[in-house]
């Protein structure tokens, strides 16, 4: 009876041992599939949504690791390896721009090449870090930096007057971005084919020039001709869109090289209101406009002397590399004669902002300075037309989606080759785009009252600047809102050169007053054939002008 009772109960105890067992694993496994869900939810998490989800002291370090951490970590490396980039960068610098000084030599320098150049023993701050996104090609990274160093660079330097100088650079100041790219991601270490490096921005660049022994002031002219070749040559070799590419690997990279995609017309209509540099009489502005600040580079107009609001209607191309970074540059300055000029001031559009095809209009508000805008008090406009056409797009599509036919102009501005290798874009001067421009002068809007009665007697001289053709609509009595609906036909010479003017004018019995003015070029009405807009006026407290263009071209070409 013992024995079967202990039988039982060792069957019992047996049979609950396996229960038991089975239902512990299956909890464990339970636990762990559990365990495996929260990992993967917690793996997806960001920096800011553990910030949000833990508290703070149960942070993990990476957590914890902020962005001035990762920067003072990032600075703390730099210091420890500036010996060996001085060492590397120095010979990488003078071999790079040794041969870009010649090119940009004046007239008072003969030559100039480094004696001496070590960075010296201070490394450059990084204040900022971004990774931008380039798809799955590569990847950007943007590094802002700022160096007060103390390098040793002497340049040996030679005048036209037979002179040989040891000019020293001190006291060099610069702050700015620069881009590093990794590209392209392949599947091979270290996982990147080439490394490209370029100055992004340069926000500051200051330094100063001391002959070794000597006075630099002796010979006039020589320091800030040093210093205009010192800048021309960062800007022609480091600067954006200039990159340096070095191979990592062995592949063909000239992709990453810079190139020239498209060609850009800045048409420089006008300026008013601008701010009078003068004690006596008004100011004598001109304008320098470049994308790339160099002196090849930069186009310069003609001075207006003694006029606030002067009209240039000057026009000028540029070579486009990057669209998607580029700016054009508005400089106006009063030209005083042999004393430097002085800046009025200055003003940029982004490329960016640029459909292909398309005449953009713009006036743009003049600043002191595009860093520190701190002196906020009205210097003026400066009106632009800018016109963008890349090279590697056959057709452009407009809003709508479809391909339109090109137009005469762009006809002439497509960037086919001759037998001698020159672009027709570089032969555009050699084009008039002669034609009729039938000019309907629809309506006027909201025009300020001219007399006591709170009425005007409205007409409109229309003016082609450069032809001198002048035309007026009729009279309309006791109306701010006249209707003229008249049509005009003017044969135009040169309509890429040419500028349109409409100046509203109130009637007197003895004599008219001035109301205000549109002023436009012909640019996209030629482009489209036909525009019909209303067009604010010029001078004016308030007012609009309705109007219909057309345009039919009959273009003459030059004797080359």
């Amino acid at each position: 009876m013992g024995f079967l009772t202990g039988l039982v109960l060792g069957v019992a105890v047996g049979i609950f041992l396996v229960m038991a067992f089975v239902r512990y694993e299956n909890s464990r496994a339970e636990r762990r599939r559990e365990l495996a869900v929260t990992v993967a939810q917690y793996s997806k998490l960001t920096v800011e949504g553990l910030r949000k989800l833990l508290p703070p002291g149960f942070y993990p370090a990476w957590v914890v690791f902020t962005r001035r951490q990762k920067l003072k970590w990032l600075n703390y490396e730099l210091v420890k390896l500036w010996p060996f980039v001085d060492q590397a960068a120095s010979e990488l610098i003078r071999t790079s721009l040794d041969p870009v000084f010649e090119q940009y030599k004046s007239l008072v320098l003969a030559s100039i090449r480094f004696s001496k150049l070590t960075l010296g023993t201070v490394a450059p701050q990084f204040t900022g870090i971004e990774v931008l996104e380039d798809g799955s090609s590569g990847i950007t990274m943007e590094l802002e930096m700022e160096w007060d160093g103390n390098p040793n660079i002497v340049l040996d330097i030679k005048t036209t007057f037979g002179v040989s100088l040891p000019i020293q650079v001190k006291n060099i100041g610069f702050t700015g971005v620069f881009r590093i790219i990794f590209k392209p991601l392949v599947a091979e270490f270290p996982c990147f084919g080439a490394v490209c490096y370029s100055l992004r921005e340069k926000k500051n660049l200051d330094f100063t020039l001391k002959v070794v022994g000597g006075e630099i002031s002796a010979i006039p002219g020589l320091s800030d001709a040093i210093e205009s070749t010192i800048r021309d040559t960062l800007e022609d070799t480091l600067t954006w869109p200039n990159r340096k590419v070095i191979p990592i690997l062995p592949g063909d990279y000239s992709d990453l090289e810079m190139k020239p995609v498209g060609v850009l017309d800045v048409k420089l209509v006008q300026a008013r209101d601008l701010k009078n540099k003068d004690l006596v009489g008004k100011s004598d502005p001109f304008a320098l406009v470049y994308i790339r600040p160099l002196h090849n580079t930069t186009r310069k107009s003609k001075t207006i002397n003694n006029e606030l609001n002067p009209i240039w209607n000057e026009s000028y191309e540029f070579v486009v590399e990057d669209p998607s970074t580029q700016f054009v540059t508005v400089k106006v300055l009063d030209d005083e004669g042999l004393q430097p000029s002085e800046l009025i001031g200055c003003a940029r559009v982004s490329l960016s902002q640029l459909q292909p095809g398309k005449v953009k209009v713009v006036w743009l508000d003049l600043v002191k300075d595009f860093d520190f805008q701190k002196d906020v008090k009205p210097r003026g406009q400066v009106n632009l037309e800018l016109l963008y056409f890349p090279y590697d797009v056959p057709g452009i599509i407009n809003p709508s989606g479809h391909k339109f036919a090109l137009t005469s102009l762009e006809k002439a501005l497509k960037t086919e080759t001759d037998d001698t290798g020159a672009s027709a874009i570089e032969k555009r001067k050699n084009v008039i785009m002669r034609g009729v421009l039938s000019v309907t002068v629809i309506s006027g809007e909201d025009l300020p009252p001219m007399d006591v009665m709170g009425r005007a007697d409205p007409y409109v001289v229309i003016y082609l600047k450069k032809q001198g053709t002048k035309l007026k609509t009729r009279v309309v009595n006791d109306t701010l809102e006249p209707i003229w609906n008249q049509t005009f036909d003017l044969v135009v010479e040169d309509g890429l050169h040419e500028l349109l003017i409409f100046e509203v004018y109130d009637h007197d019995t003895f004599g008219k007053d001035y109301i205000g003015r549109c002023t436009m070029t012909l640019t996209r009405v030629i482009l489209e054939g036909e525009l019909r807009d209303t067009f604010p006026l010029e001078g004016a407290k308030s007012g609009k002008l309705n109007l219909l263009l057309k345009w039919t071209a009959q273009p003459i070409y030059r004797d080359q």
